[in-house]
């Protein structure tokens, strides 16, 4: 029955990552120094989503602590400038963004509903969904327009645990496709790489 328990929990938490971005097919863009990048069009959008895996020497209890330095963590997330938490509650927080962007782009910012599911096999879900709408703009900033995607974290064995981390957005505004191709490789290559150094390094 635990075996069960264990294998239901799984599938839900695949099932949960796969359908985040509605992502149609997953093809391998980048695979170096441990991190896998996949990228998938998106039906409806001009803006591919990306998934990062990796292996990180660490326990799913310290990853999270690192997750939930919300201030923090803006030094490893790429491209993040500052970030602040906005409110928490219970397994729920909202978390404000500020993105730097290459010049002439205008700088973006977010707000995100981040909620934290723990699974009975040990494993954890941070599930990320977009709110522009809970603080006003910002005359400095785009505004991201949407952001769906999450976190998933599987402990495995030798004290490892397998990192996922998957997302598709709109950034709102406009955007250069040289920009949007290099964003949706090098955010999730550079985060996780990021994550990982400051996590194997404690």
């Amino acid at each position: 029955m635990i075996a069960l328990s264990r294998v239901a929990a799984v599938c839900g938490l695949s099932l949960l990552a796969s359908g985040l971005a509605h992502a149609e097919d997953w093809k391998l863009a980048k695979d170096e120094d441990g991190i896998k990048i996949y990228l998938s069009e998106v039906q409806g959008s001009k803006y591919k989503a990306y998934r990062g895996v990796t292996t990180i020497k660490s326990d799913v209890a310290s990853l999270r602590a690192l997750q939930e330095d919300v201030q923090g963590s803006c030094k490893w997330i790429h491209a993040c400038a500052e970030q602040s938490l906005l409110k928490h509650e219970g397994a729920e927080s909202w978390v404000y963004t500020r993105f730097e962007m290459p010049w002439p782009v205008t700088a973006r910012d977010s707000v995100l509903h981040v909620v934290t599911v723990e699974n009975a096999d040990g494993s954890l879900v941070r599930k990320l969904d977009g709110q522009p709408e809970y603080r006003p703009a910002d005359k400095d900033h785009v505004r991201v327009a949407s952001l769906e995607g999450a976190w998933t974290f599987v402990p495995k064995a030798d004290g490892m645990v397998e990192v996922t981390y998957q997302v598709h957005t709109e950034p709102g505004g406009s955007v250069p496709s040289w920009l949007a191709n290099s964003f949706v490789v090098d955010a999730p290559f550079n985060t996780l790489n990021g994550l990982r150094a400051l996590a194997e390094k404690r």
